[in-house]
């Protein structure tokens, strides 16, 4: 078969220039979008500009839209909102706007477009492209551009990622974003839970999200919430006394907090708003309780993003200038999405249409049925929450031991995500929230080390050289305006080149140009609370464990008893790209290196060219696996409801 590989060696950006903006509210994680999008444009050879302030900055042109320089996105991975900055544009959203941002954008060579926002940013950059030509044509009419520049720039290419906290964008799992804005929340919840226990008190929760309840519902699961109430599920009329019922049997449980989470869109069969001091006056008439009421408000954009939401937007900024470089006149408008752990493209205006026809998000059935399952308990069942090996041999006696012929399902959690079978463990997420948080409150100079310039695993071998050619980079890189650096070491990826050798060269190279410290974080990644992603994760697949096991009792119950001794009755349960999937533990044998007890392929190692790219190292890169333009359909809900 011929080689269909593909690689962004292939892939050139000379001649092409790109605008970067966001636009609309801001979102954590927005910042290391704009920085995939420039390092990643400007490695692969095209200009790139910021867009300040939005669309507003394009319209008014001038110092708004500057060109970015590698050292212009430095140390900025870290920090929350958007440094480019944001603002509503009434300009825009007039004729005669969007032909003055039609001639600062065509003065500066820009026919490229990655806007970062929600459905009413992302459908203004559609509009633009569509009336794009016909724009050109009145500023060749009125002398502003000649007929030779309108040829140029005869096509205008979009590229969005959405940027919102409120997850309400459809055809994508998870917006930049959410993921800090539960952090917010549930540091919140976990805060006032304490307080709340102390004095045996209610605690009614205001968060945001306009008309989409996916930060009420998932942090509602997060948390353990007594009652939740989203806009997306108006609850049945008698729902008062309903909730009240629940509270007080809650406390007769010698319970002694209740908290209830309200979306800031929350309302009733009638499309009456339910306010949080609506319920609070309901459960102190009713139950007498003592009941206080939080309202989050905008804390919840504030703060560094998570480590998700670095992650995500990393890749999808990376993924965007990949969509614009492959663009054609004819290619659609586009947005970057997750869908499962996969990266996809979908064209813009299907999904902006999604979300206007939509009154439910499909993700919200899906965690509501989990967080009502939370609520209860499964006497009769229970999913094995331990190594893979160990089930391994457990499914090898059941040739001897009868007792072991039963359902058995395997929930992947370890923080070293290196289980066969999965892209994700539970508390990976957690630990690397561990890391990203030591470096942020360690590192208290003024030079942060944020940009990763180097790091060492197991799974790529390297030798002295590659040590000599990295201290080499660095020593280049400081003697820039880009005075800080961070190199990373997995504990066991050399017996020779260890931690404090590592540390010593660098020191000893670096004298009179840097200087060198260094932090082994040890068992601190192992502790704290569960991240809202985890939280959020182990609910979610315990909740998918249990209704298997539920139904492979039934499947082989025989005879008064039940006897389960076929592959597919000894599973783990795991996330493989685009959706949670049970795989026979015995066919993830082949795949497990049981020696070094992680799997013989991982799907991560595919991050490491993007860290060395975005750490301006010059990499092999293969992007045959990046994403292709695909079309969104209702069954895609299937999808979706795996996760």
């Amino acid at each position: 078969m011929p080689d269909t590989k593909k690689f962004i060696e292939n892939l050139s950006g000379a001649g092409k220039s790109i605008g970067v903006l966001t636009s609309g509210g801001d979102a954590q994680g927005m910042n290391a979008a704009v920085r995939a999008v420039v390092r990643m444009g400007i490695y692969v050879g095209a200009k790139v500009y910021f867009v300040h302030e939005g669309y507003q900055g394009m319209v008014d042109g001038g110092d708004n839209i500057k060109e970015a320089s590698w050292e212009s996105v430095s140390s900025m991975l870290q920090v929350g909102g958007t440094v480019i900055g944001s603002a509503r544009c009434k300009d825009f959203r007039t004729h005669e706007g969007r032909l003055r941002a039609a001639l600062n954008l065509v003065q500066r060579g820009i026919t490229n477009l990655c806007v970062i926002g929600g459905d009413g940013s992302l459908t203004g950059a559609n509009l633009f492209r569509e009336e794009w030509s016909g724009l050109l044509d009145e500023l060749v009419q009125s002398g502003q551009i000649s007929e030779e520049a309108a040829q140029t720039h005869s096509a205008l290419h979009i590229v969005g990622m959405v940027g919102s906290i409120d997850n309400d964008f459809c055809g994508t799992d998870m917006t930049i974003g959410t993921d800090s804005a539960l952090h917010r929340i549930i540091e919140v919840v976990d805060a006032i839970m304490t307080t709340a226990q102390s004095h045996q008190r209610t605690f009614v929760l205001e968060v945001m999200g306009r008309h989409c309840g996916y930060l009420a519902l998932v942090s509602a699961l997060a948390c353990g919430a007594d009652w939740v109430l989203i806009p997306e599920m108006p609850p049945k009329d008698g729902w008062e006394e309903q909730m009240c019922h629940k509270l007080s049997e809650n406390r007769a449980d010698k319970k002694r907090l209740n908290i209830i989470i309200v979306a800031e869109g929350a309302i009733d069969q009638n499309n009456k708003p339910i306010t949080t001091d609506l319920i609070k006056d309901l459960v102190v008439r009713c139950l007498g309780f003592d009941t206080r009421v939080t309202i989050l408000g905008h804390v919840q954009r504030g703060g560094t993003p998570s480590a998700f939401d670095r992650i995500l937007a990393s890749r999808m900024g990376v993924e965007a200038v990949l969509a614009l470089l492959e663009a054609s006149p004819g290619t659609p408008a586009c947005v970057v999405s997750l869908c499962g752990n996969q990266a996809v493209r979908l064209p813009l205006m299907e999904c902006v249409q999604m979300v206007r026809n939509s009154t439910t998000v499909v993700s919200i059935d899906n965690n509501n049925n989990k967080y009502k399952m939370s609520l209860s308990s499964h006497p009769n069942a229970c999913a094995l929450l331990q190594a893979f090996e160990s089930l391994l041999q457990l499914v090898d006696a059941r040739s001897r031991y009868e007792e072991f012929c039963v359902p058995m399902c395997m929930l992947p959690a370890t923080i070293s995500n290196n289980v066969s079978g999965t892209d994700l463990s539970i508390g990976a997420d957690t630990s690397l929230n561990a890391i990203v948080e030591v470096r942020c409150t360690t590192l208290s100079r003024k030079d942060r080390y944020y940009d990763t310039d180097a790091a060492y695993i197991y799974e790529e071998p390297f030798d002295i050289r590659d040590l000599q050619s990295n201290v080499k980079h660095l020593t280049e890189k400081m003697k820039t305006s880009i005075q800080r650096g961070l190199v990373l070491r997995n504990e066991n990826c050399s017996e020779n080149y260890t931690t404090d050798f590592i540390y010593q060269l660098y020191s000893e190279e670096g004298k009179g140009v840097f200087d060198c410290r260094k932090n082994v974080l040890g068992h601190m990644q192992q502790g704290g609370a569960p991240s809202p992603f985890d939280r959020n994760f182990g609910t979610k697949i315990a909740a998918k464990a249990m209704q298997w096991i539920s139904k492979k009792l039934k499947e082989f119950y025989r005879e008064g008893h039940v006897f389960a001794n076929s592959e597919d009755s000894a599973c783990l349960l795991g996330m493989r790209r685009r959706a949670l999937v049970f795989q026979p533990v015995i066919q993830l044998k082949d795949e497990t290196d049981f020696v070094h007890r992680i799997p013989k392929e991982q799907w991560w190692l595919r991050l490491r060219p993007l860290m060395k790219i975005l750490a301006k190292y010059k990499t092999s890169y293969d992007v045959s696996d990046s994403g292709q333009l695909e079309h969104i359909v209702r069954l895609r809900a299937k999808d979706i409801s795996a996760i």
